[in-house]
């Protein structure tokens, strides 16, 4: 199988600089390598070239999206990848070559005009966010929304394209001195097999 990674932290100098991001996608790449899998990798802040980003999602059976969740939802430079990304992959008719629909079938739903089917994304999160706050009706933010609710604005453009999506991983309330972050990578490790 053939894995890709992408790393979405921005750094943040002194507050925020990916340290347990990058010992997620240390944790998967070890995983996924002892299981005689093939990894590519793409960290975002370091730059990509859209065209060549495609080739590797054309090229991998599953994405993984590694990202802290800043102020709910991934950081800007995600975005920004997936409009360069997604938009190059919809040019070139590589990921997918409309929304589905087409005037001489009626019944063809919008969102399945992708090209990416039997291929998975996951994302992987780093939350400030306590467990309890998800799927919780008495939660006061979320309403009783669970963490893949909450992270539909991320998977819809993978779904769109054909991806099956796989359920997320998280490791949360990680700025509380009682976040057990050693027991959130083992976590991890049961969750990645799985996919």
């Amino acid at each position: 199988m053939n894995v890709l990674i992408i790393n979405a932290h921005l750094n943040y100098p002194n507050w925020s600089e990916g340290t347990l991001n990058k010992s997620m996608v240390e944790v998967a790449k070890k995983f996924f390598t002892d299981h005689g899998h093939t990894i590519t990798e793409t960290y975002i802040e370091d730059g990509y070239d859209a065209d060549k980003e495609v080739q590797k999602h054309v090229a991998a059976d599953l994405v993984i999206l590694q990202t802290p969740i800043n102020w709910f939802g991934a950081p800007w430079i995600y975005k920004k990848y997936v409009d360069e990304v997604f938009n190059s992959g919809f040019d070139s008719k590589t990921l997918l070559d409309g929304d589905g629909r087409t005037r001489s079938d009626p019944t063809r739903q919008y969102g399945t005009g992708g090209h990416m089917q039997g291929k998975k994304f996951m994302v992987a999160a780093t939350w400030n966010a306590p467990t309890a706050t998800f799927s919780n009706p008495d939660s006061t933010l979320f309403a009783g929304k669970g963490v893949d609710d909450l992270l539909l604005n991320i998977t819809s453009n993978y779904k769109f394209s054909g991806y099956d999506i796989l359920p997320s991983y998280g490791i949360y309330n990680i700025f509380k001195a009682d976040a057990d972050i050693v027991a959130g990578l083992e976590g991890y490790k049961k969750h990645l097999e799985a996919c």
